[in-house]
């Protein structure tokens, strides 16, 4: 594995890690050490909705893990004020040092409905919420007064954690190429990601006069040998993005215009890294010699079965990383 050390700042670029989808945070937990156990170099969890805080879990697996890094894709920034997340980075740095990337994103007006919030201008609040929470954290101090996010704090001793944020158009990630660590793709076809969101990426890195960060590229995998079996795991656990808009717009952009009635075979071989163990380490190395900084497996659950989706899919990945390294 390469260290970035993008203004002091260490980023793991060009591996392979896991996503995990658990349905509780006991379940996340051994999930995590599980994955350590098989020679997963990274996790990435999402805090969706009302679910289990992924920040919480990852303090409770710091205490059970070695060396595994955690990443969250993503944390809402909605209902959590900035400083309030610097507070939980800097317990988990205290507890699993250098192993913690924070992702944030807005995330969608119909998650976060139950919160209350007043949702609009996403990527102004996003923002201004990086604006607030960088600094915070790598540089001890912050005093930012925005439409949305206002904070003036300092804390004890800046902490080097990698502060990513999630992006779908080429305005999300321009803005992650000017401020953050990071940039984390979801359910994107990689010739979307070569052709727009790289350079993307990059125009955002040259107006603050700086490298452009990695792009962590979400991907589903299915250790299937049925192509029609993930086509269908894709439809029911992926297929749903397809039909909201800006997901919609981003499939187009892609050439799949039609992504909204359902997963072709060919947008599903573009998509999802399939087949035997080797062929899916295959491909997801394949997809960071395209220029991915790193890559996020999403297991898709074939069969009926998810431990064992989640079994092969570290499996896949353990051998990715280790030809990788």
């Amino acid at each position: 594995m390469i260290d970035r050390c993008e203004m002091g700042v260490p980023v793991t670029e060009g591996t392979v890690g896991v996503a995990l989808q658990m349905p509780d945070a006991a379940a996340a937990v051994d999930s995590i050490i599980a994955a350590e156990q098989a020679g997963v170099p990274a996790v990435w969890l999402t805090t969706g909705g009302t679910q289990a805080d992924a920040l919480m879990i990852f303090a409770a697996a710091a205490m059970r893990t070695e060396r595994i890094q955690m990443g969250s894709a993503i944390i809402p920034t909605w209902p959590r004020n900035p400083v309030f997340i610097a507070q939980q980075a800097i317990a988990i740095e205290a507890l699993a040092p250098g192993r913690l990337r924070l992702g944030l994103g807005p995330s969608t007006k119909a998650a976060m409905r139950p919160f209350g919030v007043d949702f609009r201008q996403p990527l102004t609040q996003l923002r201004e919420y990086l604006s607030v929470l960088r600094p915070l954290l790598h540089d001890g101090e912050v005093d930012f007064q925005g439409s949305f996010v206002r904070a003036r704090a300092r804390i004890a001793s800046p902490v080097d954690t990698p502060v990513m944020a999630s992006a779908l158009q080429p305005g999300a990630f321009e803005l992650c190429g000017e401020l953050t660590d990071g940039a984390l793709s979801w359910v994107c076809p990689p010739e979307y990601l070569v052709e727009q969101a790289l350079p993307a990426v990059a125009r955002g890195a040259a107006v603050a006069g700086r490298d452009a960060p990695p792009l962590i590229m979400h991907v589903p995998v299915a250790v299937c040998e049925d192509p029609e079996e993930v086509r269908e795991a894709a439809q029911r656990q992926v297929g749903v993005y397809a039909r909201f808009q800006f997901y919609g717009d981003m499939f187009a952009a892609a050439g799949y215009p039609d992504a909204a009635d359902g997963l072709s075979m060919d947008l599903v071989n573009s998509l999802v890294a399939h087949g035997s163990e080797q062929q899916v380490a295959d491909r997801l190395l394949e997809l960071l010699d395209m220029g991915m900084g790193e890559v996020m497996a999403m297991p898709l659950v074939t069969g009926g079965d998810q431990q064992g989706a989640f079994d092969r899919a570290c499996a896949a990945v353990a051998v990715a990383a280790s030809r990788a390294a």
